[in-house]
């Protein structure tokens, strides 16, 4: 498998200058993919950053961001937010990303109590707001779970399984599978064919390898289910105000994000 790293490792928004300054430094320390968030179209220019990253040597990963504002379910947002979304999927055919990864259903910290009715009603929404989007054009949709501080609609492989057409596809992120799968390796073996992205890092969104999380199982589920896409590390600086305080980064998680980010390659590469 491929290694990448998000820049959310050390910036927020991303940038052209960002990424220029960024991507020689990934390339050289040995990463195969660099992952590209896309938080307000316009941000980056996706014509220049293919031209840099071909020159370098890397594929790119397109993200999704879903602040207040960004949803697909029991909002008056939902046209915007479509409208969003195929804006990621035309980057990412720029780029040559494959997929575009992220929670494409509500914003990010959004959280409401539901039924069990309640909950099939806004996953019937979600299938029906997010078929049109699949079909824009050939960049795959891989919709991520996240955990229960984070949403409340869509915590667990299982639920996207139930929530997800059958056209859009699962991002994985062991943060979020440490949290809330009893069996995060078994919750891979679950999604199976589903895997369209892959998201890593510590249990403490530090580097992967250092923690107690079982690498060796859930890479070897993994390879059961035939992905063969990268392994993201994406993690979050708490240098950055914004980033910091959106994914409740208190704290260094690595003497620097260099360190962290070399590091969690050096761990991947044993695997």
């Amino acid at each position: 498998m491929n290694i990448g790293v998000n820049t959310w490792v050390w910036t927020s928004p991303l940038t052209d200058g960002e990424l220029a300054a960024l991507a020689p430094r990934v390339a050289a320390w040995g990463f195969d993919v660099i992952e590209l968030p896309v938080e307000q179209p316009g941000d980056w220019d996706p014509h220049r950053a293919r031209d840099l990253l071909d020159a370098l040597g890397l594929a790119a990963t397109v993200v999704l961001v879903m602040p207040p504002g960004r949803d697909l379910v029991a909002s008056p947002h939902v046209a915007e937010t479509q409208d969003y979304l195929r804006h990621c999927m035309d980057v990412a055919r720029i780029v040559g990303s494959p997929v575009i990864a992220g929670p494409a259903y509500t914003a990010v910290g959004r959280t409401w109590r539901m039924s069990q009715d309640d909950r099939m009603n806004a996953y019937e929404e979600l299938r029906r707001n997010l078929r049109p989007v699949a079909a824009h054009n050939d960049v795959k949709i891989a919709v991520e779970p996240l955990n229960r501080y984070e949403t409340s609609l869509v915590n667990t492989v299982e639920q996207a399984l139930d929530a997800l057409p059958d056209e859009v596809y699962l991002a994985l992120d062991t943060y979020h599978l440490n949290i809330e799968e009893k069996d995060p390796a078994r919750a891979v073996l679950t999604a199976g064919g589903r895997i369209a992205h892959v998201q890593v890092c510590g249990t403490d969104r530090g580097a992967p390898g250092q923690d107690r999380f079982d690498w060796p199982a859930f890479v070897s589920a993994l390879k059961t289910t035939g992905y063969d896409g990268p392994l993201v590390i994406e993690s979050f600086t708490a240098h950055n105000q914004t980033i910091a305080t959106a994914a409740s980064i208190w704290r260094p998680l690595a003497p620097s994000q260099d360190a962290l980010a070399v590091d969690g390659l050096a761990f991947l590469r044993t695997l």
